[in-house]
């Protein structure tokens, strides 16, 4: 296994007397899958805030590419080559699907915009966003008013937007959430193909996704790691089939 781009140390997020990640690890590597799951409530949406710099960790450490990036804010996490996916979709929908991306590739300029001069006029920004689209497959919808897109595609922005910022890490929370089984396995076909330049953290209910991508999953119960490790490993280990997979002959 190559050096992980992202780690996490015995993370932990503290609300008043819940800890809601507590004494969390992972690592994951450039063209690594880590998939973490687990019951609702068990803290992986607070995990995933908490690497992308939503939140604040009460204990631990997070490294990025070597870099302690604990105390850094989500701004500058993506400045160092960070990107994230919500729950809930997170896009401009009175706004075309390249504009959506030129938006986000616009963020990586190291100097004003001069808001007096067309953005159209930012060579840089245009050909990041085109890539992003290329690499979505949605560069025949690029004209495309994002608000008359399906969720499917809605999800294929909020993704081209993040590689619009030219991360080397994904964070992606429940990418499949509310998709029909067409609309997943675009998603699926998707991240094959972001795999190999990328380190992905996938959050995912849908299990057949899970085990379709994971190289590494880690599951969590009530804010710890119950299992960590190979997915057919992982997915026979008795506490595992007793939290998440509902497999009681193992009581």
């Amino acid at each position: 296994m190559s050096a992980a781009v992202l780690a996490a140390d015995n993370l932990a997020r503290r609300f008043g007397g819940l800890a809601a990640v507590d004494g969390v690890s992972l690592a994951v590597a450039m063209g690594e899958v880590h998939a973490v799951i687990g019951p609702n409530g068990a803290g992986k949406s607070t995990l995933v805030n908490l690497l992308s710099g939503d939140l604040a960790p009460s204990g631990g450490c997070i490294v990025l590419d070597g870099r302690d990036v604990s105390r850094l804010g989500p701004a500058r996490r993506s400045h160092l080559g960070l990107g994230r996916s919500y729950q809930k979709t997170n896009v401009f929908l009175p706004f075309t699907v390249f504009e959506n991306c030129r938006l986000a590739a616009q963020s990586r300029l190291a100097t004003s915009m001069r808001f007096l001069r067309p953005a159209s006029s930012f060579a840089q920004v245009n050909e990041a966003a085109g890539r992003a689209l290329e690499a979505t497959g949605l560069e025949p919808r690029r004209h495309a008013v994002v608000a008359t897109l399906s969720h499917g595609e809605q999800r294929h922005v909020e993704i081209a937007m993040a590689l619009a910022t030219r991360p080397r890490v994904l964070l992606l929370d429940e990418p499949l959430a509310g998709m029909g089984a067409e609309e997943s396995a675009g998603i699926v076909a998707l991240l094959r193909r972001l795999r190999p330049d990328h380190a992905i953290v996938l959050v995912e209910h849908d299990m057949d996704a899970v085990f379709a991508l994971a190289d590494t999953l880690t599951v969590m119960a009530n804010g710890r790691v119950i299992a960590s490790g190979p997915p057919a490993t992982v997915r026979e280990h008795p506490e595992v089939r007793r939290a998440y997979l509902g497999d009681e002959s193992h009581a």
